[in-house]
């Protein structure tokens, strides 16, 4: 198709590659901390959910900033990933990906969390009394009744990823075919004289993937909400 040209189709793709591998990695830590807090009080509680909620609070440039600090290739835990592992961050469509994710992940485990704490916590000490481990209790009785709170979850954490962009382009930077997603391809248009029309197109794809994204929540939680109930 011509309809966009091949950069602003890499840029479009990589969004949607850098979207599913936030989501992706980051929802096994989303649903555990999710448990966390909705269903365990240990000293730090509060100190893990105002840590978890940060990156809603902070500028994003200032999220960016502190994982260029983190995980830079001098960074904290950048240079001995790069060292060790060969795994590299900074200016990167990986570094993409997790800035992403650590936007999206607060409106992740806000869901998820909203989804256990409707849960009747005596519906999993029933299960416990027949023996059922912690979490076998988990995967039988808690974890089918919360998943319509987990899709959602992971569906806004998707939109949220596909539509970040000061984080990302702090940590990443914004390379063409490397590292500029569908945000930071607008904005680059937006600063070339003449570059309306090409934001425009991009702007009506970041539009179509986020209202299919919506229904594809919707339609999926109504899914396994008439599985839940046998109807």
């Amino acid at each position: 198709m011509d309809w966009l040209t091949p950069q602003e189709w890499q840029a479009v793709t990589l969004s949607l590659r850098v979207s599913l591998w936030a989501v992706a990695a980051s929802l096994p830590l989303g649903i555990f901390v999710a448990y966390a807090l909705a269903r365990w009080r240990f000293p730090g509680h509060a100190l893990l959910n105002g840590v978890v909620h940060l990156p809603l609070i902070l500028p994003p440039v200032v999220t960016g900033y502190l994982l260029l600090l983190g995980f830079g290739r001098r960074g904290i835990f950048g240079a001995p990933l790069a060292e060790w592992f060969g795994i590299v961050f900074a200016f990167r469509w990986t570094g993409a990906a997790l800035a992403a994710a650590v936007m999206a992940f607060p409106l992740m485990v806000r869901t998820i969390r909203l989804s256990i704490e409707a849960v009747d916590p005596r519906l999993e000490q029933a299960a416990s009394t027949l023996g059922a481990g912690r979490l076998a209790t988990f995967a039988t009785v808690t974890l089918p009744l919360i998943l319509p709170g987990v899709i959602a979850g992971s569906i806004i954490a998707f939109a949220k990823a596909m539509g970040e962009f000061g984080a990302t382009i702090t940590f990443v930077s914004n390379i063409p075919g490397a590292t500029q997603t569908l945000p930071t391809a607008i904005y680059s248009e937006l600063q070339v004289p003449g570059g309306e029309a090409q934001a425009a197109r991009l702007v009506m794809v970041a539009i179509g993937i986020a209202l299919a994204a919506l229904l594809a929540s919707e339609w999926l939680g109504r899914a396994v909400a008439r599985r839940i109930s046998g109807s």
